[in-house]
């Protein structure tokens, strides 16, 4: 079950594409938009990748208009990552053309089914969360 509906929101998702930039690089707009300011390798640490790598990505990131280094005030050998206003702008753009996506499916399914969604959602929000607070409080702990 789970497989066959990480396949169709792919699939679905598929329609609202991210060209010009690779999932990869998508994660990187993701961090970014919720953690304004990191440095690389916060970054890097985030995306369990190497700081050149995760440079790299900054790089074409950056040829594209969405990503913009600035210097740090702590330290001058340091940079800063920030997303563009236009980088800004294509995250909302691909969030509205998947929200478009997933409303046209939602629209065709009958109003019960919906409901069900809903509270299957609902449900799988409330036991994730649950368990994303107690790993937390287990890496506290060990800590």
């Amino acid at each position: 079950m789970t497989s066959e509906a990480a396949e169709l929101l792919e699939v679905l998702w598929g329609r609202a594409s991210t060209a010009p930039v690779s999932a990869s690089q998508l994660r990187v707009l993701f961090i970014l938009e919720h953690h304004e300011g990191i440095n690389l390798r916060t970054l890097a640490d985030a995306l369990a990748s190497t700081p050149p790598s995760t440079s790299r990505l900054c790089d074409r990131l950056q040829a594209v208009g969405y990503v913009e280094r600035t210097a740090s005030s702590i330290s001058r050998r340091e940079l800063r990552l920030h997303l563009s206003r236009r980088g800004r702008s294509f995250l909302a753009e691909l969030r509205s053309r998947r929200e478009s996506a997933l409303e046209s499916v939602l629209a065709q399914m009958p109003a019960a089914k919906r409901t069900a969604l809903l509270q299957g959602l609902e449900a799988f929000c409330a036991t994730a969360a649950a368990q994303i607070h107690e790993e937390d409080g287990t890496d506290a702990r060990t800590a």
